[in-house]
């Protein structure tokens, strides 16, 4: 092998990781040293991501955007398997009481409540504007959702399937929304936040949390982990965890969507790109399914010792999302957004503000006990992805004590199921007038049924 710097394939991969450390390292040295970054609550990775994204932009750096793209998508998953590897203690509400059963149904009504809000914003926009802009594709509305909500991957899709369609400049419009939604996410957020940290909200979860950190030795290791002298190192042992259940997330997927492809080749293209898209769901799952059979085996004497460590579980996602959020940012590409600035500019603010709208209405429902970070949370991933929830609920709620994050992987979930009518509106509504009408009319009967399952009473355990 040619381990010299004329094999790409053999440095590309390090120089890149090596870019991102650098801008990381430069980001926290600026807020540390420049007050004014401080102050405005910039998150070190969001402000590496920008300044790698500034040096693209002005052809000073040249980066793999390949590599980058390919990190964001690991590291996502690699993240979530760590926090749904935890053996977190459950929190509960002021009253003693366990969190409410619905909450994981509710929280996938929210993230489906936000696609149609902001289908609803974006078809309203779309249509008038296509009355007397004929530059302007009538459905093109419906890609706010794909762009904000379900990020640049099925807003490439769909931008390309409009394209097909004769929106000229589809897939572009498309992946420019998804960046802009992304650059919201992270400037519309960080504002948020900053604004609430000069109004503090009590919050269960802070409380529990400063109780907990006051039994030091089991903040860093429960009685029965393997011990530090071990002969290999704990951290190790949960990259192991980590890796072993990416690995097997990667043979469940490819599972799927083989015996999917297997039955009806239709079906398996059709579910091939959301089952890879949304790895990180069934990452999660089967993080879950290791750390109860784990604890299974624990409990027969089986293993003897406990193998997870939380703390150092929070420190490897919290590693993993730093380099996804920093790789995501420097990914964006300014040359998406091409022509077609006003309805781009009126679609992006109109529906910031309406997701906004919806979330906090949403939220104060759904997550009594900690309304702040689910909103923020949700807002973060709602406008970008879910990386963007993440980065923002950790200014927050930096040890994610509360259920924010998980309600995220969970709201995902089910938001696959509820999120189904999605596809039949977006295929509906470019073929004629007459069925974009139908659509808009469906997306306000939909959005009507899922604020019933929000505003349900919750049942607590």
């Amino acid at each position: 092998m040619d381990y010299s710097a004329s094999n790409p394939g053999m440095w590309s991969l390090i120089i890149t990781l090596g870019i991102l450390a650098i801008s990381l390292g430069v980001a926290l040295a600026m807020r540390e040293k420049l007050p004014f970054i401080r102050r405005a609550m910039m998150p070190t990775a969001v402000l590496a991501g920008f300044i790698l994204l500034f040096l693209k932009e002005l052809h000073i750096l040249t980066l793999n955007t390949d590599i980058l793209e390919m990190l964001v998508y690991h590291t996502i998953a690699m993240g979530f398997i760590a926090m749904s590897l935890r053996k977190a203690l459950r929190p509960k509400g002021e009253d003693g009481r366990r969190t409410g059963r619905l909450t994981g149904l509710k929280s996938g009504a929210i993230i489906v409540g936000s696609y149609l809000t902001q289908a609803f914003v974006g078809l309203i926009i779309s249509m008038i504007l296509a009355s007397f802009m004929p530059s302007v594709f009538q459905a093109s509305g419906l890609l706010l959702p794909m762009g904000f909500g379900q990020g640049p991957g099925q807003a490439n899709n769909i931008g390309s399937t409009y394209e097909s369609m004769g929106f000229e400049g589809g897939r572009s419009y498309g992946l420019a929304i998804a960046a802009a939604g992304y650059l919201c996410a992270c400037t519309v957020g960080v504002f948020i936040l900053h604004h609430w940290s000069r109004n503090p909200m009590p919050s269960v979860y802070r409380k529990l949390d400063s109780l907990n950190t006051e039994n030091n030795v089991s903040m860093f290791q429960s009685s029965n982990e393997i011990p530090v002298s071990d002969s290999i190192d704990r951290f190790s042992v949960q990259f192991i965890l980590v890796l072993g259940v990416y690995l097997l997330t990667y043979l469940v997927t490819w599972g799927l969507t083989s015996l999917l492809t297997l039955i009806s080749p239709t079906l398996g293209k059709t579910l091939n790109t959301l089952l890879w898209g949304f790895n990180f769901i069934i990452g999660s799952a089967l993080a879950l399914l290791v750390g109860k059979i784990l604890d299974s085996l624990n409990s027969k004497g089986i293993v003897k010792k406990q193998y997870q460590n939380n703390y150092l579980l929070n420190r490897l996602s919290g590693l993993f999302f730093d380099l996804m959020i920093t790789a995501g940012i420097a990914s964006i590409s300014i040359q998406d957004i091409s022509g077609l600035w006003f309805p781009f500019l009126l679609s992006i603010v109109s529906g910031a503000m309406a997701t906004w709208l919806f979330l906090k209405w949403a939220c104060r429902h759904a997550y009594p006990d900690y309304q702040r970070e689910g909103l923020i949370s949700m807002y973060g991933m709602l406008t970008g992805t879910i990386g963007s929830g993440i980065l923002l609920l950790r200014e927050l709620d930096p040890s994610l004590e509360t259920p924010a994050a998980n309600n995220l992987v969970i709201g995902s979930s089910y938001g696959i199921v509820l999120g189904a009518p999605m596809l039949i509106f977006v295929s509906l509504a470019a073929r004629s007038t007459t069925m974009c009408l139908i659509t808009f009319a469906m997306v306000i009967i939909y959005w009507l049924f899922l604020s019933l399952i929000i505003r349900r009473p919750e049942t607590k355990r």
